[in-house]
Formats: structure tokens, C-alpha cells, sequence
């Protein structure tokens, strides 16, 4: 079976849209919704949906969102951004990034793994986990009225964006929304985060957010 190439995917979509359309943008970190919101916002309407029950613990959750909220404020502060691709320079008006928070309950996170806690990273124990928070993200996406929801899961190297995009073409499918498609990491998506990263002083932390997870990251330092 033929891989998707699912940056291709999003460009189509955005050289398809007509008038202004609403993305819900789920968020897992603030360091890797850097370049996704400066891309994203360009051609939609941004909400930031921050829902990450994952986070087990809750000094570190807070952390998080609070960096979150500081750089979309930051952003918000910036109204034109001037794009050179080749020898052509473009100028994009920017609209303003809205904020939704998601509700904080580690329970249905440990609910919706239970069983997989052992998994290796990268594994079942993430697929329930993205399907845990793009679900919810569809679903309140639907309620607020949105033409599209994604997720920032699909910048980071260590993640399996053919896997997310069809848990979220599915769900989109059962809530009646469409899922945009998205590999953000093409055209060095996640080498911009990083650069976008250091610019804004973001708290990059060194693990996703489920104490599962930070068990094997401490695990193989110690190799």
C-alpha cells in the first residue's frame, strides 16, 4: 500500500478554499504548534484546542498550557508575515488565534490505555491515546461550528502521521467533520518549530506527557 503524502493533501485543500474557513487546531505542546499555527493561520481561522489528559501529572499539565497561552498571545501581537519561496516573496494579513481549553482528567486517559501501560512508545498504547484526544477534539470541533479540525501530532519525527491521519479521517467521518490532512514535519515543518522554539524561549519538555512514556525516555538515557 501506497503511503499518502499528506502535506500534498493539505496544499490541495488550500488552494481549493473559497472565503474564510475555521480550523480546531489540537494542540499538544506549545513548542509544536509554533509552526503549525504561523503555517495554518496564512490561509484559516485558528482555535487552538488544548486537550492533553495525558499529561499525568499536573505542575507539569500547567506548565504546558500556560506556555501555550503565552505564545498564541505573542502571536497574536504580529499581523503580517512576508513568506520568500525561491526568488518570489508573498505577504500574509494574519487573523487571530482563538483559545478553547479541554478538560483536565487524567482518569479517562488512564481508562482509555488501560491494559496497554507496558506498550512500547510509538505503539497501541499512542494509537488509543490519539484517538482518546483527536475524538474529543472532533467532537467539540462539530459543536462550535468549525469546517475542519487537526493536530500538531504529526510534526514531531516521532510520530506516525499515516497512523494519525486515518484515526482522524475516521473520526471525521463518524462526526461529520472533515479532518484536515497534515504532515507538518515536510518542508522542514519541524526544523522551523525548533527555530520558532529558541525565538520565543519555549519550555520544550523531554517526554509526551504520560508517566509511561517518561519511564522510557529515562530508561534509555541511562543506556
Amino acid at each position: 500500500m501506497n503511503k499518502i503524502n499528506y502535506q500534498k493533501e493539505l496544499e490541495k485543500i488550500i488552494v481549493s478554499l473559497q472565503g474564510t474557513a475555521k480550523v480546531f487546531l489540537h494542540s499538544c505542546c506549545a513548542p509544536c504548534s509554533s509552526y503549525c499555527m504561523e503555517y495554518l493561520r496564512r490561509y484559516f481561522d485558528v482555535t487552538v484546542f488544548y486537550y492533553n489528559p495525558n499529561i499525568m501529572n499536573e505542575e507539569e499539565y500547567r506548565k504546558r498550557v500556560a506556555e501555550q497561552k503565552r505564545l498564541i498571545d505573542a502571536y497574536n501581537r504580529i499581523e503580517e508575515q512576508e513568506v520568500t519561496n525561491g526568488t518570489e516573496t508573498e505577504v500574509f494579513t494574519l487573523r487571530k488565534i482563538s483559545f478553547v481549553e479541554g478538560e483536565y482528567d487524567v482518569a479517562r486517559y488512564l481508562e482509555a490505555v488501560k491494559g496497554l501501560e507496558t506498550a512500547p512508545e510509538g505503539g497501541s498504547r499512542c494509537g488509543r491515546c490519539f484517538e482518546l484526544r483527536l475524538r474529543e477534539t472532533a467532537r467539540v470541533a462539530k459543536e462550535l461550528g468549525m469546517d475542519y479540525f487537526t493536530t500538531t501530532l504529526t510534526i514531531s519525527p516521532l510520530k506516525n502521521a499515516q497512523l494519525i491521519n486515518e484515526i482522524g479521517g475516521r473520526i471525521g467521518e463518524e462526526y461529520g467533520i472533515a479532518f484536515l490532512p497534515s504532515d507538518f514535519k515536510k518542508n522542514n515543518g519541524y526544523l522551523r518549530s525548533i527555530e520558532l522554539s529558541k525565538e520565543y524561549d519555549l519550555y520544550r519538555q523531554n517526554y509526551c506527557g504520560c508517566d509511561f512514556s517518561k519511564s522510557i525516555e529515562n530508561n534509555e538515557r541511562g543506556r
